[in-house]
This record gives structure tokens, sequence and C-alpha cells, in this order.
């Protein structure tokens, strides 16, 4: 099985500018992650998937939609110069208050650049207002802001949670394609451990723009927030557990206004993620895996999953192994960024049919210091590589290690590890580690522990 990036997996629910037209290709991985995914990016929906008609709902899903219609809002990220349409996605008033509840994705921009993008709320009978923005989880993909009218209170966040159990009946709320208000009758399914923070898994028809919608049973409990669904699945969908958004209600009620520049406060909750992430990454040493005459470090966990291939097969005058091992998920942080995020690949590289010469320019050539990301990227500076040829214990290395900082969120770094083995004429082990959005000490930290724990035999 070819490993797939779990970034080009998850999708998002936010409908972005001209995704219905034409719809685009989703993010480079850091939402989560991928997805990470992914967290989810504000990716555009999956063709065919979204073009799909919604089966028809059940007297209950009516009698749900009914009772819920007044409190459920669309979410919209405008423009300021000239008001036009950015993405749109939901949200729903909580009680009778005049807080809504939504994705963080679907406010990210007015979050990161409140000088270019404000929102706009537009409800089921068509009454448009004012967004304010109160706060962010940018972890669990969240976001509360004020509207201008209150709800009739279907929506409770109670502090006794509905529990839920497998297989029961859910009702998914929002604004799909930008069509029109709808409600998606489906299953509640688990909770999603392989995320770095939980998720709930609804199986139902769930597309983009119900990103922020509620998710309810059919008493009307919220169970969770819409936010992201599988492109390769048949109506997987996921949903943020409603604690995560009890939590920030509450975090709301405690403030006493608003922050009013939104990027050091995701600066810090990303910085006290990347520490949660590296500390559960290290906690034990790495694993250790044969390839060749080499060992490998890896990690193999509920976050993170590997996958091995070959070229045995084919027609050619080397044997090339590769073992890839990348987290399940990435925090979102803007349609075109993902990050808080591990990945790590190692391809073992022989031949018995070229001579010494030509498989080390076959072995330079594989070793390609790419993928590093765009040079003129206004979110970060310039990745800064410096290069090294250092032994561990028991093979000697060629290292190359590329460092780039976030503009925007101070303390923040991308890691970049590559390394080649150089201590035998006719095979090579190339490994790589990517660690995205840590602290420098934890960047160092990781990439030193990788860097440690290649080798060659059974002695470490």
């Amino acid at each position: 099985m070819n490993f797939v990036s779990p970034a080009a997996l998850l999708c998002c629910l936010t409908l972005a500018a001209g995704a219905g037209a034409a719809p685009k290709p989703p993010p480079a991985q850091p939402a989560t992650a991928p997805s990470p995914a992914l967290p989810p990016a504000a990716t555009p929906p999956a063709p065919e998937a979204d073009n799909a008609a919604l089966p028809p709902p059940s007297s209950a899903a009516q009698k749900v939609y009914s009772a819920a219609k007044g409190d459920l809002l669309q979410i919209r990220m405008l423009l300021k110069n000239g008001r036009s349409q950015s993405t749109v996605g939901s949200g729903f008033l909580v009680g009778t208050s005049n807080l809504v509840l939504t994705n963080y994705h679907v406010v990210s921009q007015m979050a990161l650049d409140p000088d270019v993008y404000i929102g706009e709320y537009v409800d089921t009978d068509g009454k448009r207002g004012p967004v304010e923005l109160l706060a962010v989880d940018v972890l669990h993909d969240l976001a509360v802001v004020r509207v201008t009218r209150n709800g009739t209170g279907f929506f409770n966040v109670p502090e006794k949670l509905a529990k839920l159990t497998q297989g029961q009946y859910l009702y998914s709320l929002g604004n799909p394609l930008d069509l029109g208000f709808a409600i998606s009758e489906g299953s509640y399914n688990g909770v999603i451990t392989r995320s770095f923070y939980d998720q709930l898994m609804f199986t139902g028809p769930i597309n983009s723009g119900m990103s922020g919608g509620p998710s309810v049973t059919v008493s009307g409990d919220v169970a969770g927030v819409n936010v992201s669904k599988r492109r390769d699945g048949e109506l997987v969908s996921f949903l943020v557990p409603v604690r995560y958004a009890q939590e920030l209600l509450k975090k709301v009620a405690a403030q006493t206004a608003p922050p009013k520049d939104f990027n050091p406060l995701i600066g810090q909750q990303l910085l006290a993620h990347q520490k949660a992430m590296i500390d559960k990454l290290l906690e034990q040493p790495l694993s250790l895996k044969s390839m060749g005459p080499y060992k490998v470090p890896v990690r193999e966990s509920e976050q993170v999953r590997c996958w091995g291939r070959s070229n045995v097969k084919a027609e050619a005058t080397f044997t090339a192994d590769t073992i890839s091992c990348q987290m399940e998920s990435a925090i979102y942080v803007s349609e075109s960024q993902q990050t808080g995020h591990v990945a790590m690949s190692h391809q073992y590289v022989h031949s018995s049919s070229l001579d010494k010469v030509r498989f080390s320019v076959l072995a330079s050539t594989l070793f390609k210091v790419d993928n590093l990301g765009r040079a003129k990227d206004t979110r970060m500076t310039g990745p800064s590589c410096t290069e090294q040829f250092v032994a561990t214990k028991t093979v000697p290395l060629r290292a190359v290690t590329c460092v780039r900082a976030y503009r925007k969120f101070a303390g923040l770094y991308n890691f970049t590890l590559m390394t080649a083995t150089n201590d035998d004429p006719k095979a090579s082990l190339q490994s790589r580690i990517d660690v995205s959005g840590v602290s420098f000490e934890n960047g160092m930290r990781t990439t030193r522990a990788f860097l440690e724990a290649l080798g060659r035999g059974g002695k470490q």
C-alpha cells in the first residue's frame, strides 16, 4: 500500500471563493495534516462527493431542522476592499445569547489579517449583520464570534454533556456549497484517537460550507461541531467534541475584552501544542527497524503511522526500499499553512550491477535538498541550511540541516534534517525528518535524537 499524505485525504468544510466552479488541489502538508489533517485545511470540496445530492431527510430530521433553523447561521469572510466574498462556513447561536460557535478555519482570515478581512453572518431569513471575533482555539479548530441578534435557546451547551452511543442518529446542520441551509442525517461512530486531539466520527453526508455547523441528537443536544471529512471515504466525516466548545465559551465568559491582535494568542497555542507533540514523540527512545545492514529510527503510535514500499519488481539497475512515517493530523493555521507535524522517511538504495562511480552518481542524484517550501514565502523566512560530515557511534554520515522561522509567530520554526551514509561504495541509506511548528530547542532536540539513532549493524 502506498503511503498517502493525510492532508490529501482530509477536507475541511469551508467553501472557498471559486471552489464550486473549479476545485483547487489541496494545500501542501504541514490539517491534520497533514492533515498533517487535516487539521483540516480550507480546501475546496472533492468534486464527485460534493456534487452528490443529499438524501431526503426523515421525519425526525424535519422536526430537528424546523426547531433549529432560527439559530442557524452562515458565516462569511469578506474582503474589506469591495466586500467580495472570500470563504463561507456555518455557525450556530448558543442558547439565548448573541454568541456563535463556529470553526477557527471559518474565521481564520479575519483572525490573521483583520486589516484585510471582515466577517458577516446571514441567517435563514436572509438577514445579515457584522461578526465580531471574540476567541479562537486553533488546536481544536473552534472560534466564538458575537453577532447582532440572539438565539431562541435551541442550541444549548450544558455543563453535563449528552452521552453518545455508537450507532445513534445525529443531525448535522449548515449551508452546504452555499446552496442554502440544510440538515443531514447520519450516525455517531466513536472517538477518533489517531488525531492528536480527539475528534468524533460522524457517518453521514456533510459538505463544504458546513464547517462550524452543529451536529445534534434528536433531542437537540449539541454533540459536536462539523469540521472535516475524508476525501477517500464514503460519508466519513469528523466533529469537534462539544466539550472543547464548552471550554472555549468559559474563556469568553472570563475575558473582559477580545484580543486586539489574535496572532500572539495563536502563536502561544501553537507553542503549547509543539511542546506536547515533541514530549509525546520522544517520551521513549525511537524504535529501530532494519534496512539492509543499517538500523533506522521510526515512531509508530496512535498519532504516527508508517508505510513501506520497494521497487524490487521494477526493471531498475538498483533496488530502493522505503519506509515513511508521519503524523495523521496537523494544525490548520490558514488555507496555505498547516503546522505542528512530524514526518520521517528512510530510503535504502543498493545495486549489484552498477560500478562504484555510477552508483556514486546515482546516490548523489537521489540526495536532494528540496521540498523546503518557497524561498519567497511571506509566512516564513528563507531556509538557512548547514552541511556537515558527522559520525554516529557506528556510521559516518553526510548531514544537511535546514531551519525556517515563522514571521507571524515568534519562537516557532520548521526543521528539516537530511542524511546519507558514505561507508559503502555500492549502497546508501538516505534519511530525512521534517518537524514543523516547533521551538528551536525542540527542533534541535528532535533532529539530534533522530541522528543519534541512525546506525549500522545491531549495536547502537
